[in-house]
């Protein structure tokens, strides 16, 4: 399953990053064999696939940078500085952020956004489910069912589209290797103090605009410490997501409890559930709701879906929270396909037509105009 049938609304139409376009599935392995640099053992490619796949941890913590620097215009409502100092979990998608994630089993798992004048939190602690802001002095509680399942440190909560941590971002790598990928080994590095080995994904189809994505994976617990996803031409990461500090160890349970601080807002969550426990996207009824259609293969696949009306927002609506509204301000676009509005950037590109559909892969513009013809 891809991260568009997980995830089946909008989301993945406004600034996204390479993440959501390694959708294809199988398996690979390559047969070259990472030096020893570092003095970790020679691991081929096969190896460290399923090295990555078993890897389990009692608990862990560390600090995470994460930088997305994915070319995109500047759009009305989003932060000018590209989101770099906030603490608002939507800022991931641009910017310089840091993080600080805690794991101590399935049921106790903390995340939190460090910005320069706040701090965002999502904690889980047994069946309580709390996100909390500093900034806007608010926090939202739920609580959840015996039923509900934990989670493993591939699973951490998510922030919408963007991968929060190296995990989660190796996760959706992970799942693109087939006979459209290129897999071996790239040698050794060291992450956060400790020797790591890496594996190189290359896409085979010269039409992705994806050149390569390299995943650090840690040689004692085998958990992926860092991503980096280049676009094709350029020599740094367009998406990085790395441990600068990492402790294999569980973190004490006092930091699984939360007790909202002196003035804090508090509201009681029963909306539906999704990952972790995390409230779900909503979903469109009746005529707005659509099945996403993925036109094409592996890293050069399209998806072509409905924008549920609740989400795109109307243009005459007020307050600029609308995606459409939001769109107005980029290029428009047309051809044999109707008419529309183009985001574009060095890992996807998106297309919001006039009548209500969204395409979006990390594909030219052109590809994505050939699939909305397809339909």
């Amino acid at each position: 399953m891809s991260i568009f049938d997980r995830k089946p609304t909008l989301r993945w139409a406004v600034p996204v990053t390479a993440a959501v376009v390694l959708t294809a599935g199988g398996a690979a392995a390559g047969a070259i064999t990472a030096s020893a640099r570092t003095g970790l053992p020679h691991r081929s490619a096969a190896q460290l696939l399923v090295d990555v796949q078993n890897a389990r941890v009692d608990g862990l913590s560390g600090t995470i940078v994460q930088n997305a620097d994915l070319g995109l215009p500047s759009l009305p409502g989003v932060n000018g500085d590209g989101g770099s100092g906030s603490s608002d979990m939507s800022s991931l998608v641009s910017g310089s952020h840091t993080l600080r994630l805690w794991y101590a089993g399935p049921s106790h798992v903390r995340l939190a956004l460090l910005g320069s004048l706040g701090e965002s939190d999502i904690i889980r602690n047994g069946s309580d489910l709390w996100t909390w802001s500093s900034s806007s002095k608010s926090a939202s509680h739920r609580t959840l069912p015996a039923s509900q399942k934990g989670t493993s440190p591939d699973a951490t909560p998510t922030t919408g589209a963007t991968p929060s941590t190296p995990q989660q971002a190796a996760d959706m790598a992970l799942k693109a290797i087939a006979p459209s990928t290129k897999v071996s080994t790239d040698g050794t590095a060291v992450v956060a103090g400790r020797s790591a080995y890496e594996l190189l994904l290359q896409p085979r189809d010269p039409a992705s605009l994806v050149s390569s994505v390299q995943i650090a994976i840690d040689g004692a617990t085998h958990v992926p410490t860092r991503v980096q996803v280049f676009a094709k031409g350029k020599s740094s990461p367009a998406f990085q997501v790395g441990f600068t500090s990492f402790d294999p160890t569980a973190p004490g349970s006092e930091l699984f409890r939360f007790n909202p601080p002196p003035g804090t807002k508090v509201t009681q969550d029963k909306g539906a559930m999704g990952m972790m426990g995390l409230p779900s996207a909503p979903h469109a009824a009746g005529k707005n709701a659509s099945e996403p259609n993925v036109v094409g293969k592996g890293w050069t696949s399209v998806v072509v879906a409905k924008v549920p009306q609740q989400a795109a927002g109307s243009k005459g609506s007020s307050g600029g929270n609308g995606l459409t509204q939001m769109l107005q301000a980029l290029p428009p676009v047309s051809g044999s396909w109707g008419s529309g509005h183009l985001l574009q950037g060095t890992l996807f590109s998106a297309v919001l037509t006039n009548d209500g559909r969204v395409a979006v892969g990390a594909v030219p513009p052109r590809m994505l105009y050939d699939a909305l013809a397809a339909r």
